[in-house]
């Protein structure tokens, strides 16, 4: 009974993690940068060439819209220990104020708050900057291949 039991869970597990990541299916904005959510504004993560991160949004027609009430602060868990990344309201984006920390292949976690009442909404970014070969994108955009 306990092995039946144990398989069960593990099964449902599995099948919970497989859903979880069919739901969240990387796409890339206009910038080539990583989609987040799907709720409108959409936020499109992108990190420049200087390693300061923009966040464009983009209404239900994917068309960029300003930055409204959007908030957002971002945790860089860098090698060398987590940098807390602040954003400001630049024209029509929010931009980091400070670069990512150096190095690759590390997560950064995004706070995003589409208002200063909402609850915020947490999203875990693999950052690797490298370019895919097939979809052209940064390999923390990428549309080609399940991570």
């Amino acid at each position: 009974m306990k092995t039946l039991t144990k398989t069960l869970t593990i099964g449902m597990l599995v099948l919970g993690m497989n859903l979880t990541q069919a739901a969240e299916k990387v796409t890339a904005g206009a910038k080539g940068g990583r989609l987040l959510g799907n709720e409108s504004p959409r936020a499109e993560f992108f990190v420049e060439k200087d390693r300061t991160v923009t966040l464009t949004f983009y209404g239900a027609d994917m068309k960029p819209v300003p930055a409204q009430d959007q908030s957002a602060t971002a945790i860089a868990e860098a090698p060398a220990g987590k940098t807390r990344i602040a954003f400001e309201k630049k024209g029509d984006v929010l931009v980091s104020k400070a670069p990512l920390p150096a190095g690759e292949k590390y997560t950064v976690v995004l706070q995003l708050r589409q208002t200063a009442e909402a609850k915020p909404r947490n999203f875990r970014i693999p950052l690797n900057t490298a370019i895919c070969e097939q979809c052209q994108h940064p390999e923390y955009a990428c549309t080609c291949h399940d991570d």
